[in-house]
C-alpha cells in the first residue's frame, strides 16, 4: 500500500468518541441555510454541499447525502443509534451466514450479524480535508461492533489512511466531511476485512476530483474506486471516462438523488451505477420489502433515486441485453441500495454546526456507492476471485449476466432481489428499470 502523502494522526484524539448519541439533533452548516423538505415523519435536510447548481454543470461536483432528522425522537441518549447499522443491512442484502442469523430477517430486533471478510483496499475519493476521519471511523466501528483499523504503518494491512491527492492538505468543507464519514464508515460496514483509504481531493472541481481518481487509482491493493459525487451531464463527458478504466479495479459512482435524473459519472460506461431504494419494515421492525426510493417519500420534492437514459454516454456492450429499454443510450442505475433517507443509516460525524459531532441518519445515493463497493469487494473476496476485473466493464458484464438469474426457479437464492414498486420518476417494473437497474443484492454470487 502506497504511504506517500500519509495522515499524520499523532494529534487526532479519540476521546471524542460518543456512543449512544441521540440521533434527533439541530444541524446547521456555516456555508448557509439548507433546504428542507418537512413531511409529519421528519424533516429531510439537503446539505448546500448536496444542492445542484446549474453553472456548476460539468465544472464542479456536488455530494448526494440527505440527513432525516425524525418528527419526534426515536431514540433515547443512552440506546442505539437510529438508523440501519450493519448487520440489520447484512440481513436484509443476506451478505452474512444464515448459521450465524437464524432469524433474519424475522427477527427485527436483533442481534444481526455483521459482514465478516473483504480483502485488499477500497478507496474512497471526496473532496476537501476531513481532519476527525480516522476518529470518526474507530466511533461508528466500535459502536457496531466491527474491527477498528488501525492506521496504516507499513504493511499492517488492513488499515486506514488518508493520501492528499495534490500533496498538500487541503481545506476543511463540513458538508463534504459528512459525506467522507458516510463514505468510509459504510464502505467498511459492508467490508470489515478490506483496507480503507480516503482520497482527499483539493476541491469539488472535477478536475481536482478527477486527479484524486487517479491517485486512488495507483494506490497498491485498490480493488474498488466509490465516488459518491457528481455533476448534472454535460456535452464533452465522454472524454474523460478513461479515468474510470484501469485494470484489476471497479468503479462506482453514485446516480444521484433527483429523481429521475442522472448525473455524471454515475452515466459513465466505466462505472457501476448505484441507484436508491427504500427498506420497508412493518410497525414491529420486521423487514417486509424493498421498494425504489420514490419522490413520494420526500413528500413530492426533487428527491429520489437518479435514473434515466444518459443524454450523452452510448450504451455500453453489457447493457445490450437490455436494449429493448434503453435505446442506444447508457441506462441508469445498475444496482441498488438503501438510500432513502426516511429508511437511512446511522452515521458519526460532524454536525456542521457548534454542537460537535454524533450520530446522524443518511439517506442518499451517496450511501449506495460505497455501500455496493464493500459488497462487491466482500463478494470477491468470499468467491476468491483475488484482485477481479481484468479489463473494462469486466464488473458491470458480471452484473449483467448474472441478473436474469433472480428470476431462475433452479436457484435457492438469486443474485439479485427484482424490485417491481416505487416511482423515481420512471416506475419500478420485473426486470431491469431507471428505477432501481437490476434491482438490489441477495447474497454474494453473481457480483
Amino acid at each position: 500500500m502506497s504511504k506517500k502523502h500519509i495522515v499524520p494522526f499523532l494529534s487526532i484524539a479519540l476521546a471524542i468518541l460518543i456512543i449512544g448519541q441521540p440521533a434527533y439533533i439541530s444541524v446547521a452548516f456555516p456555508q448557509g441555510p439548507p433546504q428542507q423538505i418537512t413531511t409529519p415523519a421528519g424533516r429531510v435536510i439537503i446539505p448546500p454541499s448536496s444542492e445542484e447548481r446549474p453553472e456548476d454543470r460539468g465544472i464542479r461536483a456536488h455530494t448526494n447525502h440527505l440527513i432525516f432528522v425524525p418528527g419526534r425522537p426515536n431514540v433515547t441518549p443512552s440506546g442505539p443509534p437510529a438508523g440501519e447499522n450493519p448487520g440489520s443491512l447484512a440481513c436484509v442484502y443476506n451478505i452474512v451466514n444464515p448459521n450465524l442469523n437464524p432469524g433474519c430477517p424475522k427477527n427485527p430486533s436483533g442481534p444481526f450479524a455483521n459482514p465478516t471478510g473483504g480483502g485488499g483496499v477500497i478507496a474512497i475519493v471526496d473532496a476537501y480535508h476531513y481532519p476527525t476521519a480516522y476518529a470518526d471511523l474507530s466511533a461508528f466501528s466500535s459502536q457496531f461492533g466491527l474491527p477498528v483499523l488501525p492506521i496504516c504503518s507499513g504493511s499492517n494491512a488492513p488499515c486506514f489512511q488518508v493520501v492528499y491527492a495534490s500533496g498538500v492538505q487541503p481545506s476543511v468543507n463540513c458538508g463534504w466531511n459528512q459525506e467522507a464519514a458516510l463514505d468510509i464508515e459504510w464502505a467498511h460496514a459492508m467490508a470489515p476485512g478490506a483496507g480503507i483509504v480516503l482520497v482527499e481531493a483539493a476541491s469539488n472541481s472535477l478536475s481536482d476530483l478527477l486527479a484524486a481518481v487517479d491517485t486512488a487509482s495507483n494506490i497498491a491493493g485498490v480493488r474498488q474506486v466509490s465516488m459518491s459525487w457528481g455533476s448534472s451531464e454535460f456535452r464533452f463527458e465522454r472524454n474523460y471516462d478513461f479515468h474510470f478504466n484501469r485494470s484489476g479495479i471497479a468503479y462506482f459512482a453514485s446516480s444521484g438523488d433527483t429523481g429521475g435524473k442522472t448525473i455524471w459519472p454515475g452515466v459513465s460506461p466505466n462505472v457501476v451505477s448505484a441507484g436508491g431504494t427504500r427498506v420497508n419494515r412493518d410497525n414491529s421492525g420486521n423487514f417486509t420489502s424493498e421498494s425504489a426510493w420514490s419522490k413520494e417519500t420526500c413528500g413530492g420534492g426533487p428527491c429520489g433515486g437518479g435514473g434515466g437514459p444518459s443524454r450523452f454516454e452510448h450504451r455500453p456492450p453489457y447493457q445490450d441485453v437490455i436494449s429493448g429499454i434503453v435505446g442506444s443510450s447508457r441506462g441508469t442505475p445498475d444496482f441498488s441500495f438503501d438510500a432513502d433517507p426516511y429508511t437511512g443509516v446511522a452515521v458519526y460525524g460532524p454536525y456542521c454546526s457548534s454542537s460537535g459531532f454524533g450520530w446522524m441518519v443518511f439517506g442518499g445515493t451517496s450511501v449506495s456507492s460505497p455501500a455496493l463497493a464493500g459488497i462487491v469487494n466482500l463478494a470477491g473476496q468470499k468467491l476468491g476471485s483475488g484482485s477481479g476485473n481484468n479489463n473494462a466493464y469486466y464488473e458491470q458484464r458480471s452484473l449483467y449476466t448474472s441478473y436474469p438469474n433472480y428470476s431462475s426457479s433452479t436457484l435457492i437464492l438469486p443474485p439479485f432481489r427484482d424490485i417491481t414498486s416505487g416511482n423515481n420518476g420512471y416506475p419500478a417494473a420485473s426486470g431491469w428499470d431507471f428505477a432501481t437497474g437490476i434491482g438490489s443484492n441477495q447474497g454474494l454470487t453473481g457480483k
